[in-house]
């Protein structure tokens, strides 16, 4: 599943205890690697040191997709959960949910739903660069509010119709925004 040679710079282990911390959380990738650099709690649960500097959010992009590819995804919270119970952290009585495709779907919609905002936030900075005047002319007052900040700062809905609604209306907001960018006949 990983490449024999050269050492990578975070181990399998490592990255599937940050994706279960990831999800436990609700944080998309780019707000989980920041947990790393950033948090005592985060370095101190992964083993490392105070200064590690961490890595880019794309590394766990890319060992979810290794993890799938290698059909690895049950292995990894089966793993986890009976080292839980062997160290007492866990009751072995109670049902404990294993399904990991929930846990990798949750973390994936996060990161898209991330992306999209994002996405909308970056083409009303350029056009507030490129065309101010017509874009204060129709903005709606409530996307100063919901696209000032990057959406990687936002605690992201954690339930599923939420995450929904919010992807729903973050669509809406790029539609019409492309709306009135087909309507305008100074820039043909």
């Amino acid at each position: 599943m990983f490449p024999q040679n050269g050492q990578p710079a975070y181990s399998p282990g490592r990255l599937a205890l940050i994706t279960i911390l990831q999800f436990l959380e609700g944080l998309s990738d780019r707000q989980a690697a920041d947990a790393v650099r950033g948090r005592i709690d985060w370095k101190y649960a992964c083993a490392l040191e105070l200064t590690d500097a961490g890595f880019d959010a794309s590394v766990l992009c890319e060992f979810r997709a290794r993890l799938l590819e290698g059909k690895q995804e049950a292995v990894l919270l089966t793993t986890l959960l009976t080292r839980l119970c062997m160290e007492g952290l866990l009751a072995g009585r109670g049902k404990q949910r294993t399904d990991s495709t929930h846990v990798l779907a949750a973390i994936t919609m996060l990161n898209r739903l991330e992306c999209l905002g994002e996405t909308l936030r970056q083409a009303l900075n350029v056009l507030a660069t490129e065309a101010p005047d017509w874009l204060s002319a129709w903005l709606p007052s409530a996307w100063a509010e919901r696209y000032v900040h990057r959406f990687e700062e936002y605690c992201l809905p954690a339930k599923k119709d939420e995450q929904y609604a919010l992807a729903s209306l973050i669509g809406a907001d790029g539609l019409h925004i492309l709306t009135h960018i087909d309507q305008q006949t100074e820039w043909q």
